[in-house]
């Protein structure tokens, strides 16, 4: 059995990789390596998979699950700068794929029944990223 429960949050962030040029970034990134930045209205996803318990007739409660998103993730990184307001992105472009990997870290070890299966996170209407933890 797999439950997923969603949560939204408004964040900036500028894609740039501080270890190549200027024209490097502006080809790669295009208009997201604004220096200033840019911002979008995130939606995020996270599923977990288990047994359904007898007793409760849930893998996992979505409020206790929410709760956990909104502790690990959502009151981190909501309404700041991705770049520079959030200890465990530091030091990484915060593309999708690089958001969805740091909020399986964080989410992983604190899941308290079943285990977190994926991460996905739509980032417009049309982006979106799944993370089931592969490369862990």
């Amino acid at each position: 059995m797999i439950i997923t429960a969603r949560l939204t949050f408004s964040a900036a962030h500028r894609l740039h990789n501080p270890n190549r040029d200027e024209a490097w970034n502006r080809k790669t990134y295009g208009k997201c390596d604004n220096p200033g930045g840019h911002g979008h209205n995130y939606g995020l996803e996270v599923s977990v998979r288990g047994t359904i318990d007898p007793d409760t007739g849930m893998v996992i409660d979505l409020k206790e699950l929410k709760d956990v998103m909104r502790e690990r993730v959502i009151d981190r990184v909501d309404h700041r700068n991705l770049n520079e307001d959030v200890d465990f992105l530091r030091g990484m472009v915060p593309t999708a794929e690089n958001l969805a990997r740091a909020f399986w870290q964080q989410l992983a070890p604190a899941i308290p029944h079943g285990q977190l299966y994926e991460v996905h996170l739509q980032e417009t209407e049309r982006n979106s990223v799944s993370y089931r933890g592969e490369d862990e």
